[in-house]
Formats: C-alpha cells, structure tokens, sequence
C-alpha cells in the first residue's frame, strides 16, 4: 500500500493551508460573532453569512472548489479518496470552512448521491446548482419514533397518486433544513411495506417550498445551534411531488443508502482528524505558554504524556483513514466496508478525547466561547451518532471478523 499523495495533492494542500492561514484563521471568531448580530439586530440567525460568501468567489478562483466530487463524466480529473483526505483534513480545522470550499456535508453526500443515481433531468435541476453553490440541500432519514441507526425501521410513508408521490411522516436532526438556501431534500421513506425488508424503502427528491412541509424546530445540539446551517425536526403531511422525483426506483432507498454512507462516513472521519489536530495544536501552545506552581504546563509529567496519547491516537487514527480512502479506491466500497466501519468508531472517539484534554489545559477559558474548543467538543459528539452510532459499526466489525472463522 503506497499511501504518498499525487503532486496534485500537494499543490493543493499548500494552496489550501495557505488560503487557511489568509482566510479561515482570522475570520473565525468573526463568523460567530456575525450570526450573534444577525439574531440581534435582524431578529434572525438563520441568515447566510456576508463572511462566507465573500470567500467563497475567492476559494474558486484559486481552484479549491468542489474537491469531494468523485470522478464522473462530469468530474473526470476529480481527486481520489486517498488524495481528497489530507484536504477534507484541513478544512475540518475550523467547524464552518467545508463550506467555503463547497465541500460541506450533507451537500456532498447529496451531490455524490445525485451524481450516481440521479436521471440527467434530475441532475439539471438540482445537481448543477448545488455544484456551483447557489443553493444548498439536506438529507432525510432519520427519524424520531423509530431506532434510525436501523434504516429499515423508517415509517414515513411515500405513496403513489396517480402521477404522483405523496409524503406523509415526520423526521429530525436534519441538518441543513434551517438554512434559507436549502431547495431541496432527499428523503429516505417507505414506498411498500409488505416487501422483503431491504426492498421496501424509497428515496426521493422533494423540493424545500412544497405545500405541507413544515419546519417544526431547530434542534441544538448542547445548546449550539450551529446557524445558520442547523438541524431541524420536519413535518411532512401530504407532501406531493411528480412521480419522476423518485430516485433509481421503488425499493431502491436502501440500496442507495448503502452508497451514500461510506463517502459521507469517510469525510466526517478526515474532518474529526482535522480537529483532533488543531486542538493538539491549541493545547501545545496554551501549555507552552501557561505556568503554574513554578513551572510551564508543558514540563510537567501530566500533560507530556498526554500529548504524547494524542499524537498516538491522531496518527493511528489517519493511517487507518488513509487506509480505508485507499481500499475504497482500489477495490470499492463494499471490500472496504470492514475499514470504514473501523474509522467511524475511532476518528470521532479520538478526537474527542484530544478535545477534552485541550479543553482541560485551558481550564475554565476551554468551555468558554472564547477558543473554538467547547464548540467542537458539542458538535464532534454527534458523529458517535450520525451515519451509524458506534454499537453499530462496531456489531459489524465484530460480524466480519467472527466471519474469518466460521
């Protein structure tokens, strides 16, 4: 296994922890502080940042624009997984960057969905804009009176009407829904109840203005409510879209589910390296630069071997990463499932422990607001959860092995 990166890759890791530096850093505290003032002096957080879309021309006309898309047709000199790691990396430093560079979830996992099993109709319609980021989309599966890390537990029921689908059901933390930019769903319900249990799901393309989709609530996530992006519960009552919306087919949703999550599993996995680093990174420096009882923080005994943990973790963590990108490149997603399943449970578990001892390092200012970590520590919890709690993936993993020896 070669796991050096292609020229390319490296032109664009400097191109982008360049833009970084130049762009992202100074600006960080500034984006919050600009949602703050929206829900002042507007009335209204959920208003797309003037931050964003400032840097956004600029990330394009320096080429680090849509980076995640798989080679297609449409993409044909796109990057690899194992190229696309060391980037998605970077970005997932700062919580609101992805964005910058087009390539924030759930807006990947749909483009990437899109791109693989939508019909060329579909593509023009909601793939090209998404692509050149003049909207943005969310995807809906999970569900709350079910267990939705099970997806063949889904309830919401999408049923045809002559030359129509109707929607009804209700679904939350679905992340995106709050942004006034999103146009689009893609939505994971049940086209057929009575048919063997893999083949009763459908997934489908619901526009964000239809008659009888109502936004119920922004979801926080430990008090953060990550606007003006968000998660939202949704009601869907009667919800009818053209019988053309559907995606593949009837009875394909679960299919499509199974291509969907390895890419996104993947990404959210580089991204929690992304901040496992930059808090070693805070925490160096603050122990470099705090003293107590005499002597800096980073000479006592505690906190070396700390670090030490850390850097341990980090790049156990990375090189399994890489190490999963790599197989999905050679021998695709289904022989790598093992590897994926593997990165899911370890990445977010890693990073936050690298988060918790950063925030401890900087003591009662590491909860605060004042330094990124608090805020990182509330939303990486989540990816213990999203796309598959860690039980989950780790039931796999286990079943996969036993399977060595059966």
């Amino acid at each position: 296994m070669d796991f050096d990166y292609s020229e390319r890759c490296k032109q664009l890791q400097a191109k982008l922890l360049a833009f970084m530096d130049q762009h992202i850093y100074p600006n960080e505290q500034a984006f919050y502080q600009e949602v703050e003032r929206n829900g002042r002096e507007k009335g209204n957080r959920w208003i797309p940042t003037e931050i964003i879309e400032r840097l956004k021309p600029l990330a394009r006309e320096q080429g680090l624009w849509n980076l995640f898309l798989p080679k297609s047709a449409r993409a044909p000199d796109s990057l690899s997984n194992l190229d696309y790691a060391p980037l998605c990396e970077i970005m997932g430093r700062v919580g609101w960057a992805s964005e910058v560079f087009n390539s924030s979830a759930p807006d990947t996992g749909n483009m990437e969905t899109l791109e693989r099993y939508g019909t060329e109709v579909q593509k023009q319609q909601w793939l090209e804009p998404l692509l050149r980021g003049e909207i943005r989309s969310a995807f809906a599966m999970t569900e709350p009176g079910v267990a939705s890390s099970d997806a063949t537990n889904i309830e919401t029921r999408i049923e045809r009407d002559g030359g129509d689908y109707v929607i009804n059901g209700r679904k939350w933390w679905i992340s995106g829904a709050g942004d006034p930019r999103c146009k689009v769903f893609i939505l994971m319900g049940k086209t057929d109840f009575n048919a063997p249990r893999h083949q009763q799901q459908s997934m489908i393309l619901v526009p964000a203005d239809a008659p009888g989709i109502t936004i119920v609530r922004p979801l926080p996530v430990f008090g953060y409510d990550d606007a003006p992006h968000g998660h939202c519960e949704i009601l869907f009552e009667n919800v009818r879209v053209p019988a053309s919306s559907i995606l593949l087919g009837e009875g394909r949703g679960f299919e499509i589910a199974q291509g969907r999550l390895g890419p996104g599993r993947i990404h959210h996995c580089m991204r929690a390296i992304g901040v496992a680093e930059r808090a070693l990174e805070l925490m160096c420096r603050r122990l470099q630069a705090r003293v107590a009882f005499g002597r800096r923080l980073s000479e006592q005994g505690v906190w070396r071997e700390r670090i030490a943990e850390a850097r341990i973790r980090i790049d156990t963590a990375r090189l399994l990463t890489l190490k999963a990108a790599y197989m999905m490149d050679t021998v695709g997603n289904k022989v790598a499932q093992a590897e994926i399943a593997m990165i899911k449970v370890l990445a977010p578990n890693v990073a936050q422990q690298v988060l918790d001892w950063a925030i401890q390092a900087y003591g009662a200012a590491g909860v605060s607001e004042d330094f990124p970590l608090a805020c990182q520590f509330a939303l990486n919890r989540t990816l213990r959860l999203a796309d598959g709690p860690d039980e989950v993936h780790r039931n796999a993993i286990a079943k996969l092995e036993l399977a060595r020896y059966s």
